[in-house]
């Protein structure tokens, strides 16, 4: 395989002794990396036993991978390659001598190839789906919801006017909505769009794909009551080109780079787990009916605040946002998609509303 050199790539259930704990997660050798970090699925850390033998099941059946850690559900892939291949145990690269003489043992290793029917997966796992604008049987049965159909703009207006979709700035094509770039100016050319519902709690994901230099952002919690010149206002997970635009470099400690809480809370993120301009990238944003608010990149999480504490207050009170009563802590709102004045790409847009 991989052109002859041997090396063998596609998907695999990792097994991950580390304090990570991501074992049960899916992981695309030589190719995507980690594609189902455990992140997405905390309810599996914790079950695989070290010194003891686990039970792993792997369920392949079209494009649906899901993954067991001793009976419990772990991860949940819809993907649009490898729809066959061989079963292999993997030895992993040995770089040190601490990790030389250790060993892994397998038993009881069984396939069953016919009269394949999906078994039963605990709800409320998330899904990655690799396949755009899509949802599984069990997405929608969880509550997920599209918020773009891959087609036109339906529930989506102007932030402007709060009706209408914009005659001009956003276009819709091969199942990607995008904002054309005009400058980098904020909001002066289509200006932003928002949902036409609002939201309390909920779980929202986005696959986007930002251009060299490009700035953008998905808002939430946005109510449109602030009167402003520019962009909308509401909390925004960051969407920016880290290395070339200049946001990155402003505010305090990095805290509007990508996927942060722009102006107020840094990203921790690596560089493994961020995928450069002109690829796409996924990001996550889960407000829980207490208010503790999680973003994600490309499956990892990479901050999570308290919305209404003091420490969020406080984290206000020395931000751009200090001129806006009470900001960030409206009991409901829209989401937004921000025109900054770049070309930049949305598709797969999902959301759940959580329940108290």
């Amino acid at each position: 395989g991989y052109g002859g050199k041997g090396k063998v790539y596609g998907r695999q259930c990792e097994i991950d002794p580390s304090a990570r704990d991501w074992t049960g997660g899916i992981y695309d050798e030589s190719r995507r990396d980690w594609i189902y970090p455990l992140d997405l699925n905390t309810k599996a850390k914790g079950k695989f036993k070290i010194g003891e033998f686990n039970h792993i099941k792997i369920e392949c059946i079209g494009n649906e991978m899901k993954t067991w850690i001793n009976g419990v559900a772990a991860a949940y892939v819809v993907d649009t390659v490898d729809a066959k291949g061989f079963i292999g145990l993997q030895v992993h690269g040995i770089t040190t001598e601490a990790q030389a003489n250790k060993k892994v043992w397998f038993k009881n290793i069984q396939i069953k190839t016919t009269n394949l029917k999906p078994e039963p997966f605990d709800k409320g796992v998330y899904v990655v789906d690799f396949v755009a604008n899509n949802l599984t049987n069990y997405e929608k049965q969880d509550g997920w919801k599209l918020l773009f159909d891959g087609k036109t703009n339906a529930g989506w207006v102007s932030a402007k006017t709060g009706k209408g979709f914009p005659e001009k700035g956003w276009s819709i094509s091969d199942g990607i909505i995008s904002v054309a770039p005009s400058n980098g100016g904020e909001s002066t050319n289509g200006g932003d769009i928002i949902t036409n519902d609002q939201y309390k709690a909920f779980d929202v994901s986005f696959d986007f794909k930002i251009t060299e230099g490009a700035n953008s952002g998905v808002k939430y919690f946005v109510t449109l009551n602030e009167k402003t010149q520019g962009s909308a206002i509401g909390l925004e997970y960051q969407v920016l080109d880290d290395e070339r635009h200049p946001d990155a470099k402003l505010g305090r400690d990095g805290n509007r780079t990508l996927s942060s809480l722009y102006d107020l809370i840094k990203a921790n993120k690596q560089p493994r787990f961020v995928h450069p301009p002109n690829q796409w990238n996924t990001g996550r944003i889960v407000v829980y009916p207490n208010n503790h608010v999680e973003h994600y990149l490309n499956g990892v999480k990479v901050l999570e605040y308290e919305r209404g504490s003091k420490e969020f207050k406080d984290l206000v009170a020395i931000s751009k946002y200090k001129v806006w009563e009470n900001f960030g802590e409206a009991p409901q709102g829209h989401i937004l998609l921000q025109d900054h004045g770049n070309a930049v790409s949305f598709k797969s847009i999902k959301i759940k509303s959580l329940a108290p």
